[in-house]
């Protein structure tokens, strides 16, 4: 199976995940829903359209073209996050598409997902089938690309530390706001905020705003977003993160279903985003090198920055942590 077959593959999957007829996903989004009520159907739907997008042919060929890729293949790890719907769907692609063995432990929170794509790609291209293994137990394999918390992280440090890796740990995102922004700007940072409820790390979970910002223009643009409080495990999460507030006289502002609290820390509890003042732009770039190994992507108007909305639409080389997983395959021994 050399890579032209591979490509077609993956591009096929892309197709047939786009041509998903309503009842099909109507069954399958039920079916991942009893699994994690986290995963709604619209964030399905998200999840799936950002799939489809990375499996364009142009895209696909784009991204492998800059690689060597070696004709010898070997046995990948993967242990897979389950914080957003197909979270680990980048490392599996990078793992298959380069020609090696995916020896995968899925995140007990996203299996049907997962496995509905595993199954639709074999069904495709049946060759897949030698190429994938679902375990319990990670063992013989070559090397690792392993995904977790910050705790987990120094356990797989420390499991791991024999073998070539890659391992990630907690990451979050961060906008910064000038006060120029239009209300479709601040429409869209929505999307940066409330898409998956806050759960990935692509997530805005801190923003940026000059010394002399005020929220009369930002909590209105965001009104379109109130249904989300209707979500049970959101909500209690509002409750909670509120009630805590309240009981310790930490100031904050409210909308009802957003909490918007000043603070140097980067990773907010769902429900909550932080906010932290900046006098200039040198100091803004200050307090962004301080906090870069927290940062997974920067949402703003600047040149280097993703636009406002779009945080959770990567391209095939927008590396989770920066760490570009397919030349780290391409150069295994």
């Amino acid at each position: 199976m050399n890579v032209h077959v591979r490509i077609n593959a993956f591009v096929s999957l892309g197709q047939s995940l786009q041509q998903l007829s309503d009842d099909n996903f109507q069954a399958l989004t039920e079916k991942v829903a009893r699994e994690n009520p986290w995963f709604t159907k619209e964030n399905v739907r998200m999840a799936i359209n950002g799939v489809v997008k990375l499996l364009e042919k142009q895209n696909l060929e784009k991204w492998l073209s800059q690689y060597q890729l070696k004709e010898e293949s070997k046995k990948i790890a993967l242990v897979l996050a389950g914080n957003i719907p197909m979270v680990g769907f980048h490392d599996l692609l990078t793992v298959l598409i380069s020609g090696n063995v995916a020896v995968i432990k899925l995140s007990s929170k996203d299996t049907v997902l997962l496995n509905y794509i595993l199954n639709t790609l074999c069904s495709i291209e049946p060759s897949f089938r030698s190429r994938i293994e679902l375990v319990e137990q990670l063992k013989n394999f070559d090397a690792v690309i392993a995904t977790g918390s910050d705790n987990s992280a120094r356990y797989f440090d420390y499991y791991f530390s024999k073998y070539p890796h890659v391992i990630r740990k907690n990451r979050t995102s961060v906008a910064v706001l000038t006060g120029n922004e239009s209300e479709e700007d601040l429409i869209n940072i929505g999307v940066d905020i409330f898409s998956y409820f806050g759960l990935g790390c692509r997530n805005v979970s801190k923003i940026f705003l000059p010394t002399d910002y005020t929220f009369d223009k930002f909590y209105p643009s965001l009104e379109r977003y109130q249904p989300i409080i209707n979500h049970h495990k959101y909500c209690n999460n509002y409750d909670y993160q509120k009630s805590i507030m309240l009981v310790n006289q930490i100031p904050f502002l409210d909308n009802g279903f957003l909490m918007l609290h000043e603070s140097t820390r980067m990773v907010s509890p769902i429900s909550v985003v932080y906010y932290e003042r900046y006098t200039n732009r040198e100091e803004l770039s200050e307090k962004l090198k301080a906090s870069e190994d927290k940062i997974q992507c920067v949402v703003g108007k600047d040149a280097g920055m993703i636009p406002f909305g779009k945080a959770q639409y990567p391209e095939l080389w927008d590396y989770a942590d920066g760490v570009d997983t397919l030349k780290f395959l391409s150069e295994l021994n």
